[in-house]
């Protein structure tokens, strides 16, 4: 097996870090029940304020705190161990305070399993000082703040913590000598509301950083500009996801000498015209094992960086690099890595980036670098020293997407995107008079290998609606794409494809309330739509006086096609009808759609007519 330089480095960080430990150390215990009775050495006699019993503590003590809310402003000037019950209902508040800070460390310390509210969460500073100790902090929820960690020259260890609804920072690292290291493991950081700064994390000014593990990402209508900020010296990321950026998934600018390494991480969702790595000036920085997927721009190099890409997957990405970086031969351009399930990184979501059977990205990393089982390394934040064993799930693909047709007297050519999976073996259409049909072998009509299918009709329809699947060479099936209405009763519509999103015209049309003879004496008509994307549909029914008569659907909506019921003799007259029981009578009327999607931005409205005759 080669000797793993990469490996060698992060353990030396690693062990780099001590805990404290002192022969003698005291036991004391913070509760809101105790009788508050010094020492505290004792649940019944515990303090009722964190702050008085860290007084009277000596270095190497632990303190025990109960659930409940701790509303003060917290100073730990001695190396001490603080423990909560629960990260979720041991919370340290400084709500009410005028104080800058909520818990401010000193001389180093342990913290763990407590929750964090206020302004600036942990602050481990000391006047322009390194203090004298370490400082890790492990399982902690810090929230509620402008800013969730400020370090500065020291040594600390941040791991297993969740960072959420802060409006500045998560991390805002100046740790101020060139000697000094801060391991970041493991921990979310997640932007969920108004972001007034520039980045969710920021290293800068000096010292070094190891990122190992963490998820950085914004939520859903947040905007976030950049996700991680470096301007520092040998910093190193490994194994990361940054997701969702409105400009910049990482943004290097080092400072100092020493070669800077983005290894084995994914960056996904840079959205807008953003970039998902851009370097400035500075020294030579390292990218390899790494995902680039979905941005404007991948790798933008800036000035005079040194910038080496290779053993890299860039996917829906269109312009790979900008600034000319160098190159590797190992860099895997356009191919879908095949994610387990590829939807936007949400916190609690359900998305999940391990790497399916077949994918290119598998065993395609730099080969020096290896997969903890000794094999060479996966692209992607799984792969690596510091990556995981697993299985590689065998699942089906995607269903394909973007059905449209175009019909030529009894022809119907059907037409959808090509599926991205590498092991794609070919596609089943399916077929039928009905709408929101049943795949089954009976509505089975052919088989392609190719993305488009001509449907030869042998007898006169009104309306078809097909289906198509996606099978790989194991023999996988996808799901049923969504559903494609073709209306070959109103062929003005054709040839041409079927929009992104579409308000159908009713049928049958015109109808009766009445049971006449239009429509065969139908007193219902149906209305169908096609959605895109997922969002909030209303579709409503108007007079021709443009008052409404009812309300069909109003609520959110997943993508695909839709259809729904109106049957006039359930309602009445106008919204100013004067005589309650009157059902609507003969004539045109109107029927809208509106779709309002991400942002609450409206994204789609349309209007038809109908004839209602009695």
């Amino acid at each position: 097996m080669k000797t793993n330089k990469y490996l060698i480095l992060i353990t030396f960080y690693i062990l780099h870090y001590t805990f404290y430990i002192e022969t003698g150390a005291t036991v004391r215990y913070v509760s809101k029940t105790g009788s508050s009775t010094p020492p505290y050495t004792s649940w019944s006699t515990a303090a009722d304020s964190i702050q008085e019993c860290i007084n009277i503590c000596e270095d190497g003590d632990t303190i025990y705190i109960a659930n409940g809310v701790y509303n003060e402003v917290i100073r730990i000037n001695r190396y001490l161990t603080l423990i909560g019950s629960s990260m979720d209902s041991t919370i340290i508040s400084s709500q009410g305070i005028n104080s800058p800070q909520v818990v401010r460390f000193f001389n180093g310390g342990e913290m763990r399993n407590v929750r964090i509210i206020g302004r600036r969460g942990i602050y481990i500073f000391q006047d322009g000082v390194v203090i004298s100790g370490n400082v890790t902090l492990k399982e902690c929820i810090i929230e509620n703040l402008s800013t969730g960690i400020f370090i500065g020259g020291s040594a600390s260890k941040i791991q297993n913590c969740i960072f959420r609804d802060f409006e500045e920072k998560a991390i805002f690292d100046e740790s101020i000598t060139g000697t000094q290291f801060t391991l970041y493991k493991d921990n979310i950081m997640i932007a969920t509301k108004r972001f007034i700064g520039t980045k969710i994390v920021n290293f800068g000014f000096g010292g070094r950083q190891v990122f190992v593990g963490n998820i950085v990402l914004a939520e859903k209508d947040v905007s976030v500009p950049i996700g991680i900020g470096t301007y520092t010296d040998g910093i190193s990321l490994y194994n990361n996801l940054v997701a969702n950026m409105e400009q910049i998934g990482i943004s290097s600018s080092p400072m100092g000498t020493e070669m800077e390494k983005v290894i084995n991480n994914i960056v996904i969702n840079t959205w807008k015209y953003g970039y998902a790595f851009r370097t400035g000036n500075g020294a030579y920085t390292m990218l390899k094992n790494n995902i680039f997927m979905r941005s404007a721009f991948g790798i933008m190099k800036q000035n005079t960086t040194n910038v080496r890409s290779d053993y890299n997957l860039f996917y829906e990405i269109p312009n790979i690099i900008t600034g000319q970086p160098l190159i590797g031969d190992g860099n895997i351009i356009d191919r879908d890595p095949m994610f387990v399930k590829d939807t936007i990184a949400r916190y609690g979501g359900s998305w999940d980036y391990h790497l399916q059977a077949y994918s290119p990205a598998i065993d395609k990393g730099d080969p020096t670098i290896l997969d903890p089982d000794g094999s060479r390394s996966d692209i992607g934040m799984y792969g690596g020293p510091f990556g995981q064993i697993y299985t590689y799930q065998d699942l089906a693909p995607r269903p394909p997407r973007n059905l449209s047709a175009v019909v030529d007297s009894s022809r119907v050519r059907i037409k959808w995107n090509k599926n991205t999976e590498a092991d794609t073996s070919h596609y089943n259409i399916y077929r039928s008079t009905t709408a929101n049909f049943i795949i089954d072998s009976t509505k089975l009509i052919g088989s392609t290998r190719d993305t488009n299918y001509v449907d030869i009709l042998t007898q006169t329809y009104e309306r078809l609606y097909y289906k198509i699947t996606c099978v790989d060479k194991q023999g996988n099936q996808s799901g049923p794409s969504e559903e494609l209405l073709v209306n070959l009763v109103s062929i003005n519509e054709y040839p041409t494809e079927v929009r992104e999103y579409y308000l159908y015209q009713n049928y049958p049309n015109p109808f009766s309330a009445k049971g006449g003879s239009a429509s065969g004496g139908n007193p219902s008509t149906k209305i169908g739509y096609k959605l895109k994307d997922r969002g909030y549909v209303k579709l409503m029914v108007y007079d021709i006086k443009g008052e409404q008569i009812a309300v069909l659907v109003n609520q959110e909506q997943e993508a695909g096609y839709y259809e729904v019921e109106f049957n006039a003799n359930k309602y009445q007259l106008g919204s100013r009808q004067s005589a309650i029981g009157n059902t609507i009578a003969s004539g045109i009327y109107l029927y809208r759609i509106e779709v309002i999607g991400a942002g609450n931005i409206p994204v789609y409205t349309e209007m038809r007519k109908m004839l209602l005759v009695k």
